[in-house]
């Protein structure tokens, strides 16, 4: 029974902190992101989960980056409703998961659990996320079609994509 408890403790933990890396880490750090609506996207190349380079600037269509975790309950509500939603048909939009300290591994059996159709690209060290926030995660950034930042979103809770507007 104490198990059971201690699980429950630590699961609803997790979902008050917006999936930071650990409780205390929720305890002690504000959540500040370092992009503002009107600059410039200060990530334009990736190269997703199946090798492929993605560029930025190689598209005019608006496109939503999803900063997530794998294993964050928030993150996976975040990646439903989106797979739900129909933003992903849209053929004016481009979208790229960045998975947050994941690896191509984590990423390949998300998007096969998860039905992604769209590129993932692992951040195993922070450096991608890092340009955008210190903490909590799932992060939406909307951009233009000029790779400037419409938008940023701490897409917790039930509706994670009610703000999701360009």
């Amino acid at each position: 029974m104490k198990q059971l408890a201690a699980i429950f403790m630590l699961t609803m933990a997790l979902t008050i902190t917006g999936c930071a890396s650990s409780v205390s880490e929720a305890d002690k750090i504000e959540y500040l992101t370092y992009v503002s609506a009107g600059e410039s996207v200060p990530v334009k190349k990736f190269t997703d989960s199946q090798g492929n380079n993605i560029d930025l600037t190689e598209s005019e269509n608006a496109k939503l980056l999803v900063l997530f975790a794998t294993w964050c309950p928030d993150s996976q509500r975040a990646m439903k409703a989106l797979q739900a939603s129909d933003l992903i048909l849209d053929p004016n939009l481009d979208i790229i998961g960045i998975g947050r300290e994941e690896n191509k591994e984590a990423l390949d059996k998300f998007a096969n659990e998860y039905q992604i159709n769209f590129p993932l690209v692992a951040d195993s060290d922070r450096s991608i996320y890092a340009k955008f926030a210190n903490a909590g995660v799932p992060r939406l950034i909307l951009l233009d079609g000029e790779n400037h930042i419409v938008k940023t979103i701490i897409a917790e809770g039930d509706n994670p994509l009610a703000q999701v507007q360009w």
